[in-house]
C-alpha cells in the first residue's frame, strides 16, 4: 500500500478512511515528516522507492510559475497580460502532456478532487452562455476556467515531497524577478516594459503587480521554512523582504490590506505549528532570525528613494512619499480621509459595485453571461453616467454573481465553504505544545498542516485584494489561484482531513481509477488543445500588433500638429490598413480601437472615425460615449437622420449624460435650429450640465447671439475643468473682452492675454505672442 501511494495517489477510497489515515500514521518514526509530506511518501523515501516519474511535468509548472510573472513585453505591440496568458497556457499544457506521456502505461489511480468541478461549473457555464449572450467574451471566459481548471488538477497530482519545494521556488523565483523590475522602475526609472502607473514591473499597472506579488508573500515564507539550515535559508529571507519592499513602492492599498490580514494570521500559524516546526529544525531563535532578515530588508531598501520623475510629480501633487515605505504610510493614510470615499477612487469603485448588484439583482439565475459585465453594466450605471470607469467590476465576487448568476453563487458558496471548513480542520488538528510531536497523530496531523496554514494564509490575502481588483482575470494571478487550491486538495486527497468526519472537509477527495487507454485519449484531447493555443496565440499577436500599430500612427500625427499635411498622407493609409485587418481579425478589442478612432476625429476625418466606433459599437451596443461618438461623426457629415436615432437610443440608456446634450446642441443646430440650440445650451450651462463639446458649443452659439456673458463663461469652465486648454481659454476671452462689444474692458483683456502667456511653457510663448493683437502684445 505505501509503494503504491508513494506513485502519487491512493489506491482506492479506503486509503482516506480515518481508520486507514490513523493506521499509516503509527507507521510513521517518532519523528515529524518534512512539512508538506504526506505519510506515504515519507515511508516511501525510507525504504527508498522515489517518486514516480512525471516526465518533467513538475519543473515545466514551476517554469511557467516563474516566467509568466518574469517576461514582459518590451514593446507596446502586444498588451503585457496577453503574453502572460500565452505563457500560463502554454505551460499548463505542456506540463499536463508530459504528465500524461509519462503515465501512459500505468494503471496506478490518480487523484480526483472535488474542488476541480469549481472551474468546471464555470467552464460549462461559459460555454453555453455564448449561445445567448456575447458569444466571444464567453468563450474567452470559458477557456480561461479551462487552463486553471487543468493547472489545478495538475498540482493535485504533483503536489509531493520535493516537488512541493519545486512548485513553491517557481512562484517564489517568479516574484522576485517580477520585484527586480517594479524597483528598476522606482529607483531609476528603468523603462524596459511599458506601462500605466509605475512601478508596474511587467504587468502595466502597478495595482496588478502589487495584488499578485502580496500573494506569494506567504509561498515564499514557506519555501524558507522547508529548506534545510543554511544559506539559502537566508537567501530566501531577503528575497522575500525585497518582493514585500516592491509591494510597498507600489501603494496599493489593498495589498496593504492584505498584508495587516498577514501580520495577524501569520503569528498564529507560526504559534500553533510550532511542533511540526521545531521537528524541521525552526525554534523560537530561527524564526527570530528570519525575521530579523526579512525586517533588516525592508527597512534598508524601504528608504532608498525614488528616482523615477513621475513618481517624483505624483509626490508633488498628491503627497504620496518618495520611498517605498512613505508611500505605504501615504496610501494607509489616504483610507481615513473622507474625500477618498466622495471624491476619489473609491467613490467610484463604489459606484461599480453598486451597478453591479443592480445587475446581479437584475438577473439572479442566469446572470448576464460570462464576460458580459463590461458589456451590460452601462445599462445599470447611475443616471447621468456615460461611460465606465473600467473594463471590470473591480471586485471579482460581485461581478461573478452578476455573470454567472445561480452557478456563481453555487461556487462562492461552495469555495467559501470549503476554505472555512478546511481552515477550522487545520487549525484545531494542530498541535502547539511541542512535547505533543511525539504522538503519531498529532504528527500525522502537523505534516501537511503547515502547508495547507500557509495556502489558507496566501487565499485570505488573494480574496481581500479579490474584493478591490480583478485577479482571477490576469495570467500571473489566475495561475496562483489554481495552484493554491492545487495544493489545499492535494492534502485533502492525502487524507489530512479524513479524520475529521464530513464530504465538506474533503470535498469529494478519492481516488481517480485510471488505465492507460485514458492516458492516451488524454493526449490526443491535449494535441488538439495545443493546436488550438498556437491558433489562438498567432491570432491575438497578429491582432494586437496591428491594431496598437495603427493607434502609435494616429498618435504620432496627432502629436505633430499638422493633421492635415500631404506628407503624412501616405503613413494615414498604411494606419488604415493596419486597422481595418486588426479589426478584421478581432473586432471586440474596447481597449484600444477606438483611440485611433478618437485621433482621426480630431483631424476631421469623420468617415473613418466613424466606421472604427462603430465597430466597436457592433459588440459593446450600450456605451453611450461611442453612441454619442458616433451620432456625432454622422452629424459632422450631414447624416442628421441616422444621428437622431443613435441619440434616441443613448437617452434610452442614460436620459441625463452630458455627452447627449451636448450631442442634441450641435444636432439642433446642424438642423438650422440656431435659436433652440443657444436656449438648450445656454440652460445646460446655468444649471451645471456640460461637458467639453456642451462648452465649446456654447461658445460659439454664445457669439452667434452676442451673449458674450456666455461665451466668457463658457471658456471659463472649460479652463477650470479641462486645464490643458487654459492657453487658448485666455486667448479666446481676451479676444471678446478687446473687442467692440457690450462687454469691452481693456483692463480685463490685457490681465487675460498675459494669463495665457504665463500659463505658456518656455518653447510655447513665442507662438502665444504672436497671437495677441496689438496694442495689448506691446503692453506685456
Amino acid at each position: 500500500m505505501a509503494r503504491k501511494q508513494a506513485h502519487g495517489a491512493p489506491t482506492s477510497n479506503a486509503t482516506l478512511a480515518p481508520k486507514r489515515a490513523s493506521a499509516a500514521a503509527v507507521d510513521l518514526p517518532n519523528q515529524a515528516a518534512p512539512l508538506g509530506a504526506s505519510a506515504a511518501p515519507a515511508r516511501a523515501a525510507r525504504h527508498g522507492s522515489p517518486l514516480p516519474d512525471d516526465g518533467g511535468a513538475t519543473v515545466v509548472m514551476a517554469l511557467t510559475l516563474v516566467l509568466a510573472p518574469a517576461l514582459g513585453v518590451p514593446s507596446e505591440e502586444m498588451l503585457q497580460d496577453t503574453l502572460k496568458s500565452m505563457i500560463v497556457a502554454w505551460g499548463t499544457l505542456i506540463a499536463a502532456t508530459l504528465f500524461f506521456w509519462a503515465q501512459r502505461s500505468r494503471t496506478e489511480p490518480l487523484r480526483w478532487h472535488g474542488a476541480v468541478w469549481l472551474p468546471l461549473a464555470l467552464m460549462g457555464w461559459a460555454l453555453g452562455s455564448m449561445a445567448w449572450s456575447h458569444t466571444y467574451l464567453a468563450g474567452v471566459e470559458a477557456i480561461r476556467w479551462a487552463i486553471l481548471a487543468l493547472l489545478l488538477w495538475l498540482t493535485l497530482q504533483l503536489a509531493d515531497g520535493p516537488r512541493v519545494d519545486r512548485l513553491l521556488l517557481g512562484v517564489h523565483a517568479g516574484a522576485v524577478v517580477a520585484s527586480v523590475w517594479a524597483a528598476l522602475q522606482f529607483w531609476v526609472d528603468f523603462s524596459g516594459f511599458p506601462q500605466g502607473p509605475n512601478p508596474a514591473s511587467t504587468f502595466v499597472n502597478r495595482n496588478f503587480f502589487a495584488e499578485f506579488a502580496v500573494c506569494t508573500l506567504p509561498f515564499s515564507a514557506l519555501l524558507m521554512l522547508r529548506t534545510p539550515a543554511g544559506a539559502r535559508r537566508w537567501l530566501w529571507a531577503a528575497s522575500t523582504g525585497l518582493t514585500l519592499v516592491a509591494v510597498l513602492m507600489t501603494g496599493t492599498r489593498s495589498a496593504l490590506l492584505a498584508l495587516v490580514f498577514a501580520a495577524v494570521a501569520l503569528p498564529l500559524a507560526l504559534w500553533r505549528y510550532q511542533a511540526a516546526l521545531a521537528a524541521s529544525g525552526w525554534r523560537g531563535r530561527e524564526l527570530g532570525q528570519a525575521a530579523g532578515v526579512v525586517l533588516g530588508v525592508v527597512l534598508v531598501l524601504g528608504f532608498i528613494p525614488t528616482g523615477n520623475p513621475k513618481l517624483l510629480e505624483e509626490n508633488r501633487v498628491e503627497h504620496r512619499g518618495v520611498t517605498a515605505i512613505e508611500r505605504a504610510l501615504a496610501r494607509s493614510r489616504s483610507m481615513t480621509e473622507a474625500e477618498e470615499y466622495t471624491q476619489r477612487s473609491f467613490s467610484m469603485r463604489w459606484g461599480m459595485w453598486k451597478a453591479t448588484t443592480r445587475m446581479a439583482l437584475a438577473h439572479p439565475l442566469t446572470g448576464v453571461g460570462a464576460g458580459a459585465w463590461e458589456v451590460e453594466i452601462p445599462r445599470y450605471l447611475p443616471r447621468g453616467s456615460q461611460l465606465e470607469t473600467d473594463y471590470y467590476a473591480h471586485n471579482e465576487l460581485l461581478q461573478l454573481l452578476a455573470e454567472y448568476g445561480l452557478v456563481g453563487l453555487l461556487f462562492l458558496l461552495a469555495l467559501l465553504g470549503w476554505l472555512a471548513t478546511a481552515a477550522w480542520r487545520t487549525w484545531s488538528r494542530a498541535l502547539p505544545d511541542r512535547a505533543a510531536s511525539d504522538a503519531p497523530h498529532g504528527q500525522d496531523a502537523t505534516g501537511d498542516g503547515v502547508l495547507r496554514a500557509f495556502t489558507l494564509l496566501g487565499l485570505g490575502m488573494f480574496l481581500i485584494v479579490s474584493n478591490a481588483g480583478f485577479p482571477w482575470r490576469l495570467a500571473s494571478t489566475g495561475a496562483w489561484f489554481a495552484l493554491a487550491l492545487g495544493l489545499l486538495a492535494a492534502t485533502d486527497a492525502r487524507g489530512f482531513a479524513a479524520g475529521d468526519g464530513g464530504s465538506l472537509a474533503r470535498l469529494g477527495a478519492r481516488a481517480l481509477p485510471w488505465s492507460p487507454v485514458r492516458s492516451r485519449l488524454a493526449l490526443a484531447a491535449l494535441g488538439l488543445a495545443l493546436a488550438l493555443a498556437a491558433y489562438i496565440s498567432q491570432q491575438a499577436a497578429e491582432a494586437e500588433r496591428k491594431i496598437v500599430y495603427a493607434v502609435k500612427i494616429a498618435l504620432t500625427i496627432s502629436q505633430s500638429g499638422a493633421y492635415n499635411d500631404p506628407r503624412w498622407d501616405g503613413l494615414k493609409r498604411e494606419m488604415l490598413q493596419s486597422l481595418r485587418e486588426g479589426i478584421a481579425i478581432n473586432p471586440h478589442y474596447r481597449k484600444i480601437t477606438p483611440m485611433a478612432a478618437d485621433e482621426m476625429a480630431r483631424w476631421g476625418d469623420w468617415a473613418n472615425a466613424t466606421w472604427v466606433w462603430e465597430s466597436v459599437l457592433a459588440s459593446r451596443p450600450y456605451v453611450v460615449a461611442l453612441l454619442a461618438n458616433v451620432a456625432r461623426g454622422y452629424a459632422q457629415m450631414g447624416q442628421i437622420d441616422k444621428a437622431v436615432v443613435l441619440l434616441m437610443r443613448a437617452r434610452d440608456i442614460q436620459p441625463e449624460a452630458p455627452s447627449l446634450d451636448s450631442l442634441e446642441v450641435i444636432l439642433l443646430s446642424r438642423s438650422g435650429r440656431e435659436v433652440e440650440a443657444y436656449s438648450l445650451a445656454k440652460r445646460l450651462v446655468e444649471q451645471g450640465r456640460y461637458d467639453f463639446d456642451l462648452l465649446n458649443g456654447a461658445y460659439v452659439l454664445g457669439g452667434r447671439a452676442k451673449d458674450w456673458p456666455l461665451a466668457l463663461r463658457a471658456l471659463e469652465l472649460r479652463t477650470q475643468r479641462w486645464p490643458q486648454y487654459a492657453i487658448d481659454g485666455f486667448l479666446k476671452s481676451g479676444d471678446i473682452w478687446a473687442a467692440d462689444n457690450s462687454v469691452h474692458d481693456e483692463a480685463k483683456a490685457l490681465a487675460a492675454y498675459r494669463a495665457a502667456l504665463a500659463a505658456a511653457l518656455p518653447e510655447q510663448k513665442g507662438a502665444v505672442r504672436d497671437r495677441i493683437p496689438e496694442p495689448y502684445r506691446s503692453r506685456l
